[in-house]
């Protein structure tokens, strides 16, 4: 008994090593847990909708007479599938990337200037580094760069020590809005939250993929719920047991709007102010956002330049944003008139 026990653990590890040997991503086990949770989000999609067109004998009929309205509804959930997939796979902006590429244009950029004795801009790679703000606006895919330490420094207030903004797990200094995911094991530029479902962070260059993804999503499931009604009030006496699974199915599926609509406003309101759910929620345990006051959002810039930089600006351009000084929070803090309003202050 013990030698057939040996036997077929001896032949599963084999099975094991091999099957890894061909599969070497999933050899971790943060990516086989990565890619099950996808493989198990694909299947309760196909399962939605599978049995809705198993079972619903009219939308098989409304599918002959007007194609067009099934193709749709399948067009909209293959894009809901691919968003998904671009967004679970797309980086959410590492600290450590940004870094690396602005202290490698500095020293580009230095090479280039002893050899000409002129400002030199960067050829090589596709980052744009831009600094927003009065006193520190400056494009690192331009000439003059400084290292990464001086310009993180920049950013906050005078005094600042540079412990109480580096990383203790990376050892890299943050900016503003910056924070260190445990789960990704790397900081993240307006880190966001991390997203079990996808596997990965969102943060400043994958939360508008993020926001299409649960709209799409949100769409389909509406769609879909409005077709396991139909199919209930067309068949609800026809076969009890195919009933009872619409039904439950149902009742799932609406649980799972609720949620997916309070999660697209929510994200939706933190688009319009410019913040984090990070931010939102610690506010109080984020140094420099303490002495905010409640109901003054920091880093807004109106909701059209909030709007225009989430939705319009590249992916490859990754934008620093050092913190308000005193004069610019009183300005946000102040009351709105009818003045204000009139001239679209809020915009």
């Amino acid at each position: 008994m013990t030698m057939v026990m040996g036997i077929c653990r001896s032949f599963h590890d084999r099975a094991l090593a091999r099957f890894f040997h061909c599969f070497p991503c999933l050899s971790d086990p943060a990516r086989r847990s990565s890619w099950g949770l996808k493989v198990t989000l694909v299947m309760l999609h196909l399962i939605f909708v599978g049995i809705l067109f198993v079972f619903d004998g009219d939308l098989i009929e409304t599918t002959k007479k007007e194609p067009w309205y099934t193709a749709l509804y399948l067009l909209l959930l293959f894009a809901t599938l691919v968003q998904y997939f671009i967004t679970s796979s797309s980086s959410p902006g590492y600290v450590f990337d940004v870094m690396r590429a602005v202290n490698e244009t500095n020293v580009i950029c230095q090479k280039s200037s002893m050899a000409s004795k002129q400002p030199a801009s960067s050829q090589n790679g596709s980052l744009n580094v831009v600094i927003e703000g009065s006193q520190s606006g400056r494009n690192f895919q331009g000439s003059n760069p400084s290292s990464w330490t001086k310009l993180v420094m920049d950013m906050y207030p005078p005094g600042t020590s540079i412990r109480s903004c580096t990383c203790s797990y990376c050892n890299v200094e943050q900016p503003p809005r910056a924070k260190h995911c445990h789960d990704c094991d790397k900081c993240v530029l307006q880190f966001d939250h991390h997203c079990l479902w996808l596997g990965s962070c969102v943060g400043q260059d994958n939360h508008c993929k993020f926001w299409w993804y649960i709209c799409e999503e949100t769409a389909l499931c509406l769609w879909t719920g409005i077709l396991y009604i139909m199919y209930l009030k067309a068949n609800i006496s026809r076969a009890w047991w195919k009933d009872a699974i619409m039904i439950l199915l149902l009742i799932a599926l609406s649980i799972v709007i609720i949620f997916l609509l309070l999660l697209l406003l929510f994200h939706s309101y933190l688009v319009l102010t410019n913040q984090t759910t990070y931010e939102l929620v610690r506010c109080r345990r984020i140094p420099y956002l303490r002495r905010i006051p409640e109901r003054v959002y920091p880093f807004s810039k109106g909701i059209c330049r909030n709007l225009y930089n989430f939705c319009c600006v590249r992916s490859s351009i990754y934008s620093l944003e050092p913190l308000p000084s005193s004069q610019e929070l009183e300005e946000k803090a102040r009351p709105y008139t009818c003045l204000d309003i009139l001239a679209c202050r809020c915009c």
